[in-house]
């Protein structure tokens, strides 16, 4: 046999291939969705299954008439992923409700008293949150689970025992502390909000924890309580320090800032409402 005649069919064959395992891919998923879609009951778990890999053959194939179809299926695959969004979140109320407990909001997001619970029906997970902090790692879709879930980060966070007014003097003693430690200062004196938190949590480890690191001796201080107690501030941000008053000031984050965790603070002021902050500064007022 002729080589070169070998060599072009080879090639032609390596060619070909990639598109024939596209097609077959293809095939396979449009039978899968056409099976699903053909159903009297929509079943939405297995349709969003269905419509990821036929999502990825369409991009892989390229064909119009294929994207067509694969867009038709994933808004019927959407409004079934809704409807069950809603039983499940209809099933969650009154269960809430059994236990003289209230949750409003709409799929996918549903309110409890301050805290938030954020579903996803096509990972058939929850988590709840307080403003942007998670409480939380994503839940199963169980009933019990988030219920159980809800009544400790309430009891722990929304519940917590705090005094306003010590924790702003603290917060202010922080601030004025890492001033006083830089060379140069700070236009306006205005710290990161974040670093400021961290160096507060420093601030609390005992002799016990500084002789001796380990996680054992670590008084932790997690950043959705330290949010509760800033939100709960913000009611009254003004304290008495050694005989004088100050305001606590919060700098509004830019976008960028906003996008960070690192550089932001989202600061509920309702369970839904709130604003990121960045830096926080102190200045004197009378009285």
């Amino acid at each position: 046999m002729n080589q070169e005649v070998v060599t072009q069919l080879q090639s032609a064959q390596q060619l070909l291939e990639p598109q024939y395992k596209s097609l077959r891919e293809a095939s396979s998923a449009l039978k899968r969705a056409l099976e699903l879609a053909g159903r009297e009951r929509p079943d939405a778990l297995p349709m969003h299954k269905a419509l990821v890999k036929l999502e990825q053959a369409a991009e892989r194939v390229g064909d119009g008439q294929l994207r067509t179809a694969t867009e038709a299926f994933r808004a019927e695959t959407q409004k079934a992923l809704e409807a069950l969004s809603f039983e499940f979140a209809r099933d969650l109320k009154e269960s809430f409700a059994a236990q003289g407990l209230a949750i409003g909001g709409r799929p996918p997001t549903l309110v409890a008293h301050e805290l938030v619970l954020n579903m996803d029906i096509a990972a058939r997970k929850a988590q709840w949150f307080y403003g942007k902090e998670a409480l939380t790692r994503p839940l199963p879709l169980s009933l019990l689970a988030i219920i159980k879930a809800f009544e400790q980060q309430k009891r722990e966070v929304q519940g917590r025992a705090t005094d306003p007014q010590a924790f702003l003097a603290e917060l202010y003693r922080t601030w004025a502390g890492e001033l006083a430690s830089r060379s140069r200062q700070p236009r306006g004196g205005r710290l990161n909000l974040v670093e400021t938190y961290s160096k507060m949590t420093l601030n609390r480890q005992s002799a016990r924890f500084w002789n001796a690191p380990s996680r054992s001796t670590f008084k932790d201080y997690p950043r959705p309580h330290f949010v509760r107690d800033l939100a709960l501030a913000q009611a009254s941000p003004t304290v008495r320090v050694e005989g004088k008053r100050y305001r606590l000031l919060l700098g509004v984050a830019t976008k960028s800032q906003a996008e960070q965790a690192s550089r932001s603070v989202w600061v509920p002021s309702g369970p839904l409402e709130g604003a990121y902050y960045s830096d926080l500064t102190f200045e004197e007022v009378a009285g």
